[in-house]
């Protein structure tokens, strides 16, 4: 280990000589709150990607970025005289504290189905303090759109208005496929209807992931990279034969796709 946990005072330093009016980075200085979200939410998969591909030696570079960002927003904070990096670190010191009872105040509470039933009321008293009036108030509307879905309907499940079994969880998926090839068979089809159906097609099957456990963004990541991976190795099998990718019929494709996923398999 190099330096102890809790010392950002150098990097604080930093941030602050960034924005230095005078002698600041001018791309630093002409950036607000709105302008460098885009770059925490990159930074924020950079790290996820990270721990996905387990380069773990790479970790440590990803988690300064991302830090970074933090940092960014608590300089632009402390210039507008609405908060500093302090009252950040204060802030999720008394969150972690209040939400965790059984650890810092004796309660009762053994098991994980215990913990995260105390976390949830706990977090649904301080949404009511803040006066909400919907159980879907305070879910960021810039969460990807499969993150907010199933935040959606945890939300929802919490006061009730879910289903207590799978079968017609899978039966919805059944129903949302048939509304979509239907506007599909259309003489005249609407572009705006195959939006809406594929819509409610793909929100039913984060519901099915939702009761499954699976954590949708997670999951379509794996399945994009095993895509990926499965790909390449298409592509080399159709250079090995040498002919480009144009010049094989969809069945010669598919044939290489099928002895991919056998290499796989035997691996």
């Amino acid at each position: 280990m190099t330096k102890q946990i809790g010392d950002a005072a150098p990097l604080l330093a930093i941030m602050q000589k960034l924005r230095d009016p005078q002698s600041g980075c001018p791309w630093d200085k002409a950036q607000d709150f709105q302008s460098i979200v885009p770059f925490t939410i990159e930074e924020a998969y950079e790290v996820a990607d990270t721990i996905e591909r387990m380069a773990l030696d790479e970790l440590p570079d990803e988690l300064g970025d991302l830090l970074f960002q933090v940092v960014f927003y608590c300089q632009l904070g402390k210039e507008q005289g609405l908060f500093d990096f302090g009252t950040v670190v204060q802030r999720i010191c008394d969150k972690l504290t209040r939400r965790h009872p059984h650890v810092f105040e004796g309660l009762a509470a053994t098991t994980t189905s215990e913990i995260k039933q105390n976390w949830e009321q706990l977090k649904a008293n301080e949404r009511s303090k803040r006066e909400l009036n919907s159980a879907l108030d305070d879910i960021p509307l810039s969460l990807p759109a499969l993150s907010r879905s199933i935040k959606i309907q945890k939300r929802v499940a919490r006061v009730g208005f879910d289903w207590a079994e799978l079968p017609p969880v899978v039966a919805k998926i059944h129903e949302e496929i048939d509304e979509v090839l239907f506007e599909v068979k259309q003489e005249h089809v609407d572009p705006k209807k195959v939006q809406d159906e594929m819509g409610d097609l793909l929100f039913a099957v984060v519901n099915l992931a939702r009761h499954l456990g699976v954590e949708p963004e997670k999951a379509l990541r794996q399945a994009n990279q095993k895509f990926e991976r499965r790909f390449r190795g298409v592509e080399a099998y159709a250079q090995a034969d040498g002919r480009a990718m144009t010049e094989h019929s969809l069945a010669e494709l598919d044939s290489y796709w099928d002895k991919v996923k056998h290499d796989e398999a035997n691996k």
